[in-house]
Protein backbone atom coordinates (compact mmCIF):
# COMPACT_ATOMS: atom_id res chain seq x y z
CA UNK A 1 0.00 0.00 0.00
CA UNK A 2 1.19 3.75 -0.98
CA UNK A 3 1.45 6.27 1.87
CA UNK A 4 -0.95 8.46 1.82
CA UNK A 5 1.16 10.25 4.53
CA UNK A 6 4.64 10.55 4.92
CA UNK A 7 6.10 13.35 7.38
CA UNK A 8 9.93 12.11 6.25
CA UNK A 9 11.86 14.03 4.10
CA UNK A 10 13.12 13.19 0.31
CA UNK A 11 16.52 12.05 -0.27
CA UNK A 12 17.50 15.53 -1.49
CA UNK A 13 15.75 16.62 1.62
CA UNK A 14 17.57 14.78 4.06
CA UNK A 15 20.93 15.20 2.21
CA UNK A 16 20.53 19.08 2.41
CA UNK A 17 19.64 18.71 6.38
CA UNK A 18 22.33 17.15 7.16
CA UNK A 19 24.60 19.18 4.54
CA UNK A 20 23.18 22.54 6.84
CA UNK A 21 23.26 20.66 10.25
CA UNK A 22 26.91 19.79 10.38
CA UNK A 23 27.18 23.60 9.16
CA UNK A 24 25.40 24.66 11.89
CA UNK A 25 27.07 22.88 14.65
CA UNK A 26 30.79 23.27 12.88
CA UNK A 27 30.77 27.31 11.75
CA UNK A 28 27.88 28.91 13.60
CA UNK A 29 27.60 27.38 16.95
CA UNK A 30 30.69 27.92 18.05
CA UNK A 31 31.06 31.35 17.06
CA UNK A 32 27.41 32.14 18.59
CA UNK A 33 28.70 33.74 21.64
CA UNK A 34 31.82 35.54 20.23
CA UNK A 35 29.67 36.81 17.79
CA UNK A 36 26.86 38.12 19.76
CA UNK A 37 29.73 39.83 22.30
CA UNK A 38 31.26 41.64 19.14
CA UNK A 39 27.85 42.45 17.85
CA UNK A 40 29.92 41.78 14.36
CA UNK A 41 29.27 38.47 12.18
CA UNK A 42 32.96 36.33 12.22
CA UNK A 43 35.11 37.39 9.61
CA UNK A 44 34.93 34.80 6.16
CA UNK A 45 31.35 33.72 7.34
CA UNK A 46 29.39 34.80 4.57
CA UNK A 47 31.56 34.00 2.64
CA UNK A 48 31.84 30.21 3.63
CA UNK A 49 27.66 30.55 3.43
CA UNK A 50 28.01 30.65 -0.57
CA UNK A 51 29.18 26.94 -0.46
CA UNK A 52 25.71 25.79 1.06
CA UNK A 53 24.43 26.63 -2.50
CA UNK A 54 21.22 28.07 -1.75
CA UNK A 55 21.10 30.84 -3.80
CA UNK A 56 21.47 28.91 -6.58
CA UNK A 57 18.08 26.69 -5.81
CA UNK A 58 15.14 28.75 -6.62
CA UNK A 59 16.91 30.13 -10.36
CA UNK A 60 16.40 28.84 -13.76
CA UNK A 61 19.22 26.97 -15.25
CA UNK A 62 18.99 29.65 -17.99
CA UNK A 63 19.93 32.31 -15.53
CA UNK A 64 22.80 30.68 -14.24
CA UNK A 65 20.78 28.64 -11.16
CA UNK A 66 20.39 25.03 -10.38
CA UNK A 67 16.88 25.01 -11.80
CA UNK A 68 15.72 23.04 -8.72
CA UNK A 69 12.65 25.40 -8.33
CA UNK A 70 11.10 27.04 -5.77
CA UNK A 71 10.37 24.53 -2.57
CA UNK A 72 8.87 26.23 0.57
CA UNK A 73 9.13 22.86 2.66
CA UNK A 74 12.66 22.01 1.70
CA UNK A 75 13.16 26.06 2.81
CA UNK A 76 11.20 25.79 5.72
CA UNK A 77 13.87 22.66 6.84
CA UNK A 78 17.04 24.65 5.98
CA UNK A 79 16.19 27.65 7.82
CA UNK A 80 15.33 25.91 11.10
CA UNK A 81 18.63 23.50 10.59
CA UNK A 82 20.51 26.80 10.33
CA UNK A 83 18.49 28.33 13.24
CA UNK A 84 19.65 25.60 15.70
CA UNK A 85 23.29 27.22 15.06
CA UNK A 86 22.25 30.36 15.83
CA UNK A 87 19.08 32.94 14.73
CA UNK A 88 21.04 36.14 13.75
CA UNK A 89 23.71 34.36 11.75
CA UNK A 90 21.04 32.30 10.18
CA UNK A 91 19.32 35.06 8.93
CA UNK A 92 22.39 36.91 8.08
CA UNK A 93 22.76 34.21 5.60
CA UNK A 94 19.26 33.41 4.14
CA UNK A 95 18.52 37.31 3.28
CA UNK A 96 19.71 37.45 -0.23
CA UNK A 97 17.50 34.56 -0.86
CA UNK A 98 14.64 36.25 0.49
CA UNK A 99 15.48 38.59 -2.50
CA UNK A 100 15.87 36.09 -4.87
CA UNK A 101 12.28 34.47 -3.93
CA UNK A 102 10.47 37.60 -3.61
CA UNK A 103 11.54 38.47 -7.41
CA UNK A 104 11.80 34.86 -8.68
CA UNK A 105 8.14 34.96 -8.18
CA UNK A 106 6.68 38.50 -8.64
CA UNK A 107 9.96 40.35 -10.61
CA UNK A 108 9.76 40.92 -14.29
CA UNK A 109 11.93 38.89 -16.63
CA UNK A 110 14.72 41.77 -16.20
CA UNK A 111 14.39 42.05 -12.86
CA UNK A 112 14.78 37.72 -12.32
CA UNK A 113 17.84 38.29 -14.14
CA UNK A 114 19.41 40.84 -12.87
CA UNK A 115 19.39 39.74 -9.56
CA UNK A 116 20.11 36.75 -10.35
CA UNK A 117 23.83 37.62 -11.91
CA UNK A 118 24.06 39.86 -8.94
CA UNK A 119 23.26 37.63 -6.12
CA UNK A 120 23.70 33.84 -7.47
CA UNK A 121 27.67 34.30 -7.56
CA UNK A 122 30.96 32.69 -6.03
CA UNK A 123 31.04 35.68 -3.68
CA UNK A 124 28.61 36.19 -1.09
CA UNK A 125 26.62 39.66 -2.21
CA UNK A 126 24.10 41.10 0.73
CA UNK A 127 21.03 42.02 -0.15
CA UNK A 128 17.67 42.79 2.02
CA UNK A 129 13.79 42.89 1.66
CA UNK A 130 12.71 46.50 3.86
CA UNK A 131 9.39 46.12 5.12
CA UNK A 132 9.61 46.79 8.73
CA UNK A 133 8.22 50.31 9.59
CA UNK A 134 9.11 51.61 13.24
CA UNK A 135 6.33 52.85 15.52
CA UNK A 136 2.91 51.02 16.72
CA UNK A 137 1.07 51.74 13.66
CA UNK A 138 2.96 49.22 11.20
CA UNK A 139 0.24 47.75 9.29
CA UNK A 140 1.73 46.25 5.49
CA UNK A 141 -1.78 47.27 4.04
CA UNK A 142 -1.20 51.04 4.60
CA UNK A 143 2.68 51.54 5.09
CA UNK A 144 3.53 55.03 5.91
CA UNK A 145 6.75 54.79 3.54
CA UNK A 146 5.39 56.02 0.21
CA UNK A 147 5.86 56.03 -3.76
CA UNK A 148 4.39 58.97 -5.55
CA UNK A 149 3.92 57.99 -8.82
CA UNK A 150 5.35 61.49 -11.34
CA UNK A 151 4.25 62.59 -14.55
CA UNK A 152 7.24 60.51 -16.66
CA UNK A 153 5.97 57.11 -14.95
CA UNK A 154 8.99 57.08 -12.38
CA UNK A 155 8.24 56.56 -8.05
CA UNK A 156 9.57 59.27 -5.11
CA UNK A 157 9.66 57.45 -2.28
CA UNK A 158 9.46 58.50 1.03
CA UNK A 159 9.90 57.55 4.34
CA UNK A 160 11.48 55.01 7.05
CA UNK A 161 12.07 51.61 7.22
CA UNK A 162 13.60 49.81 10.54
CA UNK A 163 15.07 46.62 10.91
CA UNK A 164 17.54 46.20 7.50
CA UNK A 165 20.34 43.62 7.30
CA UNK A 166 23.43 45.13 5.83
CA UNK A 167 22.73 48.61 5.30
CA UNK A 168 24.68 50.46 2.71
CA UNK A 169 26.82 47.57 2.22
CA UNK A 170 23.32 45.82 -0.20
CA UNK A 171 24.36 45.35 -3.78
CA UNK A 172 20.22 45.68 -4.12
CA UNK A 173 17.27 46.22 -0.99
CA UNK A 174 13.39 45.31 -2.10
CA UNK A 175 11.88 48.06 -0.77
CA UNK A 176 7.95 47.73 -0.31
CA UNK A 177 5.79 51.15 -0.48
CA UNK A 178 2.33 52.37 -0.64
CA UNK A 179 2.06 53.81 -4.34
CA UNK A 180 0.00 56.68 -4.09
CA UNK A 181 -1.25 58.76 -7.56
CA UNK A 182 -3.19 61.89 -8.08
CA UNK A 183 -4.86 60.63 -11.11
CA UNK A 184 -5.97 57.47 -9.30
CA UNK A 185 -7.76 56.53 -6.01
CA UNK A 186 -6.16 53.30 -5.79
CA UNK A 187 -3.37 52.56 -3.41
CA UNK A 188 -1.33 49.37 -3.61
CA UNK A 189 1.66 48.45 -1.62
CA UNK A 190 4.38 47.61 -4.18
CA UNK A 191 8.31 46.20 -3.84
CA UNK A 192 11.09 48.44 -5.64
CA UNK A 193 14.10 47.20 -6.34
CA UNK A 194 16.79 49.68 -5.77
CA UNK A 195 20.87 50.10 -5.17
CA UNK A 196 22.02 50.95 -1.03
CA UNK A 197 23.37 53.72 -2.52
CA UNK A 198 21.16 56.13 -4.48
CA UNK A 199 21.18 59.89 -3.44
CA UNK A 200 18.70 60.76 -0.51
CA UNK A 201 19.10 56.95 1.28
CA UNK A 202 20.60 57.26 4.59
CA UNK A 203 21.51 54.46 6.81
CA UNK A 204 21.86 54.59 10.93
CA UNK A 205 23.01 51.42 12.61
CA UNK A 206 20.67 50.10 15.58
CA UNK A 207 21.48 48.30 18.51
CA UNK A 208 19.14 45.46 19.49
CA UNK A 209 19.03 43.11 23.19
CA UNK A 210 19.37 40.44 20.54
CA UNK A 211 20.52 39.57 17.12
CA UNK A 212 23.42 41.62 18.10
CA UNK A 213 25.66 39.67 15.64
CA UNK A 214 23.23 40.45 12.57
CA UNK A 215 24.00 44.07 10.97
CA UNK A 216 20.68 46.21 11.22
CA UNK A 217 19.69 49.65 10.20
CA UNK A 218 17.36 52.13 9.97
CA UNK A 219 16.31 53.44 6.50
CA UNK A 220 15.86 56.68 5.60
CA UNK A 221 14.19 57.57 1.89
CA UNK A 222 14.15 61.14 0.98
CA UNK A 223 12.62 62.00 -2.13
CA UNK A 224 14.53 59.42 -3.31
CA UNK A 225 13.73 58.72 -7.78
CA UNK A 226 13.48 55.82 -9.12
CA UNK A 227 12.36 54.52 -12.91
CA UNK A 228 9.54 52.33 -13.30
CA UNK A 229 11.63 49.62 -14.38
CA UNK A 230 12.58 49.35 -10.66
CA UNK A 231 8.84 48.09 -9.92
CA UNK A 232 8.32 44.22 -8.74
CA UNK A 233 5.20 43.25 -11.87
CA UNK A 234 1.44 43.89 -11.39
CA UNK A 235 0.90 40.70 -10.12
CA UNK A 236 2.63 41.13 -6.78
CA UNK A 237 0.97 40.16 -3.61
CA UNK A 238 2.17 41.88 -0.52
CA UNK A 239 -0.20 39.30 1.69
CA UNK A 240 1.27 36.91 0.06
CA UNK A 241 5.12 37.82 0.93
CA UNK A 242 3.75 38.34 4.53
CA UNK A 243 2.46 34.91 4.96
CA UNK A 244 5.30 33.04 3.37
CA UNK A 245 7.44 36.05 5.55
CA UNK A 246 5.28 34.22 8.92
CA UNK A 247 6.08 30.84 8.05
CA UNK A 248 9.82 31.96 7.90
CA UNK A 249 9.92 33.55 10.96
CA UNK A 250 8.54 30.45 12.46
CA UNK A 251 10.87 27.74 11.06
CA UNK A 252 13.63 30.28 13.10
CA UNK A 253 11.54 29.54 15.54
CA UNK A 254 11.67 25.96 15.71
CA UNK A 255 15.23 26.13 15.54
CA UNK A 256 16.44 28.25 18.16
CA UNK A 257 14.05 26.62 20.56
CA UNK A 258 15.28 23.16 19.85
CA UNK A 259 18.93 24.26 20.59
CA UNK A 260 17.46 25.78 24.10
CA UNK A 261 15.86 21.99 24.32
CA UNK A 262 19.05 20.49 23.21
CA UNK A 263 21.38 21.58 25.97
CA UNK A 264 18.69 22.00 29.16
CA UNK A 265 18.22 17.93 29.32
CA UNK A 266 21.65 16.97 29.26
CA UNK A 267 22.03 20.04 31.94
CA UNK A 268 19.07 19.12 34.10
CA UNK A 269 20.54 15.19 34.08
CA UNK A 270 24.10 16.28 35.21
CA UNK A 271 23.27 19.43 37.75
CA UNK A 272 22.94 17.84 41.45
CA UNK A 273 21.32 19.22 43.49
CA UNK A 274 20.41 17.76 47.23
CA UNK A 275 22.15 14.09 46.39
CA UNK A 276 20.08 13.86 42.95
CA UNK A 277 19.54 15.17 39.25
CA UNK A 278 17.50 18.01 39.07
CA UNK A 279 15.73 16.17 36.19
CA UNK A 280 14.42 13.66 38.99
CA UNK A 281 12.02 16.26 40.11
CA UNK A 282 8.69 16.07 38.80
CA UNK A 283 8.76 20.26 38.25
CA UNK A 284 12.11 19.59 36.02
CA UNK A 285 10.79 16.86 34.22
CA UNK A 286 7.42 18.23 33.30
CA UNK A 287 8.55 21.60 32.06
CA UNK A 288 11.36 19.65 30.00
CA UNK A 289 8.31 17.53 28.76
CA UNK A 290 6.41 20.58 28.21
CA UNK A 291 9.21 22.17 26.32
CA UNK A 292 9.25 19.07 23.88
CA UNK A 293 5.66 18.93 22.93
CA UNK A 294 5.51 22.30 22.42
CA UNK A 295 8.72 22.42 20.11
CA UNK A 296 7.53 19.44 18.37
CA UNK A 297 3.37 20.80 17.58
CA UNK A 298 4.83 24.29 16.37
CA UNK A 299 7.53 22.27 14.05
CA UNK A 300 4.50 19.91 12.82
CA UNK A 301 2.58 23.27 12.28
CA UNK A 302 5.15 25.43 10.08
CA UNK A 303 5.74 22.02 7.66
CA UNK A 304 1.67 21.68 7.07
CA UNK A 305 1.46 25.79 6.62
CA UNK A 306 5.11 25.40 4.05
CA UNK A 307 3.24 22.17 2.12
CA UNK A 308 -0.11 24.33 1.98
CA UNK A 309 2.09 27.01 0.52
CA UNK A 310 3.51 24.33 -1.95
CA UNK A 311 0.73 23.50 -3.00
CA UNK A 312 -0.67 26.90 -4.07
CA UNK A 313 -3.33 27.15 -0.85
CA UNK A 314 -4.42 30.03 0.44
CA UNK A 315 -2.32 29.80 3.71
CA UNK A 316 -3.61 33.49 5.33
CA UNK A 317 -5.33 31.10 8.37
CA UNK A 318 -2.14 28.65 8.53
CA UNK A 319 0.56 31.28 8.47
CA UNK A 320 -1.08 33.55 11.14
CA UNK A 321 -1.48 30.81 13.05
CA UNK A 322 1.65 29.30 13.32
CA UNK A 323 3.29 32.78 13.41
CA UNK A 324 1.41 33.58 16.65
CA UNK A 325 1.93 30.32 18.13
CA UNK A 326 6.41 31.10 17.16
CA UNK A 327 5.83 34.24 19.06
CA UNK A 328 3.89 32.21 22.29
CA UNK A 329 5.58 29.32 22.86
CA UNK A 330 9.05 30.69 21.26
CA UNK A 331 8.93 33.29 24.33
CA UNK A 332 8.15 30.29 26.47
CA UNK A 333 10.67 27.77 25.32
CA UNK A 334 13.12 30.38 26.47
CA UNK A 335 12.32 31.94 29.71
CA UNK A 336 11.99 27.63 30.17
CA UNK A 337 15.09 27.15 29.85
CA UNK A 338 16.68 30.64 31.44
CA UNK A 339 14.30 29.19 34.12
CA UNK A 340 15.42 25.63 34.30
CA UNK A 341 19.43 26.90 34.72
CA UNK A 342 18.28 28.51 37.82
CA UNK A 343 20.86 31.53 38.35
CA UNK A 344 23.44 30.15 35.81
CA UNK A 345 20.53 30.86 33.15
CA UNK A 346 21.15 34.62 34.14
CA UNK A 347 24.66 34.49 33.27
CA UNK A 348 26.53 35.50 30.24
CA UNK A 349 28.58 32.23 30.93
CA UNK A 350 26.06 29.78 29.12
CA UNK A 351 24.33 30.18 26.01
CA UNK A 352 20.43 30.66 26.95
CA UNK A 353 19.98 33.85 28.01
CA UNK A 354 21.08 34.77 24.21
CA UNK A 355 19.04 32.09 22.91
CA UNK A 356 16.27 33.96 24.79
CA UNK A 357 17.01 37.35 23.49
CA UNK A 358 17.06 36.12 19.87
CA UNK A 359 13.93 34.67 20.43
CA UNK A 360 12.31 37.78 22.30
CA UNK A 361 13.10 39.10 18.10
CA UNK A 362 10.30 36.71 16.38
CA UNK A 363 7.59 39.14 17.11
CA UNK A 364 9.60 42.03 15.22
CA UNK A 365 10.93 39.91 11.75
CA UNK A 366 8.02 40.87 9.89
CA UNK A 367 9.03 40.26 6.07
CA UNK A 368 12.97 39.74 6.27
CA UNK A 369 12.66 36.12 5.01
CA UNK A 370 10.31 34.44 3.34
CA UNK A 371 10.27 30.97 2.34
Amino acid sequence: MSELFNLNPNDDQQMMIDVLHRFAIDDIKDSARQADEDAALPDGYLQKTVDLGLNFMPIPESLGGVGAGRTYVSNVLNIEQLATGDMSMAIAALTPLAVINAVMDWGTDQQRETVANSLATDKFTPAALALMEPGLGFNIDELATSAALQEDGSYRLNGVKSMVAYGDKNECLLVFAQVRSEESAEQKVQGFIIPADLDGVNFEREDYMGLRALPLYKMTLNDVDVSATTRLGDDFDIARLHQLSKIAIAALAVGCCQSVLDYVVPYVNERVAFGEPIANRQGVAFMVADMATEIEALRLMVYRAAAQAQQGLDVSRSAYLVHRQAIKYGMKVGTDGVQLLGGHGFTREYPVEMWYRNLRALSTLDGMLIV
